[in-house]
């Protein structure tokens, strides 16, 4: 091996260990052949940078270690970047969906810390949101769930954000949620 390679291998490993993943789910399925069953797996994964950083993804092989990895390259190519308030909630609260998965995600003050089922709670968590409240409606899939959950994230706009789609200053964003909210 080349001294070149090696670097290029070093740096392969830096940009690996800053991401987090975690297994969500592992599905064995089975197909009847002649000689009897032949068994594959599938593992779903998402993976994240805990700074506003999340991706999912689905790998299938005949082996678990090799279908979680599959799983794992998948969502690392599939990253979003979710804006977060003050690096620990949402902006906003945000609906999602994917097939018959809903999901409503909360913003919630401090301390409050993640309250949400095993795949939503997965992907809060290495997206970094220290405090949120989600609710999974209509199904308990865990790829549905996971879907649902990215699909909500990915609509989640911050102030900044909105004030350049609208072209207008962050402040007059901000101060009129501070009048919607006294009219109310």
């Amino acid at each position: 091996m080349a001294r070149g390679d090696n670097r290029n291998d070093n740096r392969d490993d830096d940009r690996d260990n800053e991401f987090i993943d975690k297994l969500v789910h592992i599905n064995r399925v089975a197909k009847v052949v002649k000689g009897g069953r032949r068994f594959g797996f599938a593992a779903l994964v998402v993976v994240g940078d805990q700074k506003g950083r999340v991706g999912y993804g689905l790998g299938k092989a005949r082996e678990v270690p090799e279908a979680i990895r599959k799983a794992t390259e998948a969502a690392k190519r599939k990253m979003i970047r979710v804006p977060l308030r003050e690096g620990r909630t949402l902006h906003h609260d945000i609906r999602g969906h994917h097939g018959a998965g809903k999901v409503l995600l909360r913003a919630a003050p401090p301390g409050t810390g993640i309250i949400a089922g095993g795949p939503m709670r997965a992907v809060f968590e290495v997206l970094g949101m220290q405090d949120v409240v989600a609710k999974s409606i209509g199904t308990s899939n865990p790829y549905n769930m996971v879907h649902a959950t990215i699909d909500a994230l990915s609509k989640q706009a911050s102030p900044r954000q909105i004030a350049a789609r609208r072209g207008k200053k962050v402040s007059d964003i901000i101060s009129r949620r501070g009048v919607d909210a006294a009219d109310a």
